[in-house]
């Protein structure tokens, strides 16, 4: 009998991981998902199963996934607060390094590390993966120390890592802390609410499509060893956003102007995607509105089957 295609989704109950999951179940994978806590009741998946680990601790780490064999190995994982930048750093990259360190001692087909452009931080726009990064936050820091590890194991061992660049995932399930979840959640309970004047243009990417862009990268051995930018090219003007889920909704007082843009700040990015088009073999299907309407929806029937 052949044996399932395994996957080992690192983050798997967190918003990208939920959904890869998922479609990993549509495709009858074997899904073992490692994060630092349970899944919330709204990303948990049954058959899928749940290994609690801090990817920071080698030692338990090991423990956890010693003599496990994955075809497949996604890193999705790691803790966001820039608040604490020690405990940010630590997870993205020394858990990065801690899981690589004990997957090259039993290679999997393709080990991704989800990337982040914020690596390139106030790189002109469009960004490619060619270009010298000048990452700004702890977190971006972090990406791009693990990015430049892993591809130091593929040109030394032929580790088979990928990395994809992503920029701003949004849909269904996100947390509530993010910027699309955060707007809808105001405009449904009628709030005012505080943010930027809204001239920044940022790249979203719907969620469907950065799992499709992930199950690809996994299966070719043409990106095995390179950074591949992940959007859909055509940025959108923050300050449309926040108007077009206000309208959508009819609720919501968004006052401009009171959260201040930082000094630093790069008001245009998006990115180059050649590579993706022409070595991943991917491009973005969900246009940004027809996205942001379907995460909407979600966030409106959340709210009313809460009661």
């Amino acid at each position: 009998m052949k044996r399932k295609t395994s996957i080992l989704i690192v983050g798997g109950t967190g918003f990208i991981g939920y959904h890869l999951a998922k479609k990993a179940q549509e495709y009858k994978w074997s899904v073992t998902s490692l994060s630092s806590k349970a899944p919330p009741k709204k990303r948990y998946l049954s058959g899928v199963k749940y290994l609690i680990c801090n990817i920071s601790n080698k030692k338990k780490l090991q423990k956890k996934i010693k003599k496990k064999y994955f075809n497949y190995v996604v890193n999705l994982g790691g803790y966001v607060n820039h608040f604490e930048k020690k405990k940010t750093y630590r997870s993205h990259y020394l858990g990065c390094k801690n899981l690589a360190d004990i997957f090259i001692k039993n290679y999997p087909k393709s080990f991704l590390q989800m990337g982040s452009s914020g690596e390139y931080g106030n790189l002109k726009s469009p960004q490619k993966e060619s270009s010298k990064c000048f990452p700004i936050t702890v977190y971006a820091r972090a990406k791009l120390s693990a990015s430049s590890y892993l591809l130091k194991l593929f040109k030394e061992k032929k580790f088979p890592v990928t990395i994809l660049r992503l920029y701003q995932a949004y849909g269904p399930k996100q947390d509530l802390n993010r910027f699309v979840p955060i707007i809808i959640s105001n405009c449904i309970k009628n709030s005012k609410f505080p943010c930027s004047e809204g001239r920044q243009f940022r790249d979203f990417v719907y969620v469907d499509d950065v799992v499709s862009a992930i199950i690809k990268g996994l299966k070719n051995k043409n990106v095995l060893g390179k950074i591949i930018n992940i959007g859909t090219g055509k940025p959108i003007k923050i300050k449309n956003i926040i108007q077009f889920i206000n309208k959508n909704i009819s609720g919501g007082h968004p006052l401009y102007g009171r959260v201040k843009l930082r000094k630093d700040e790069n008001l245009k990015t998006y990115p180059d995607l050649k590579n993706a088009k022409k070595i991943l073999r991917w491009k973005a299907k969900i246009k940004f509105y027809d996205g942001l309407k379907k995460t909407i929806r979600f966030y409106k029937n959340e709210r009313k089957n809460a009661g």
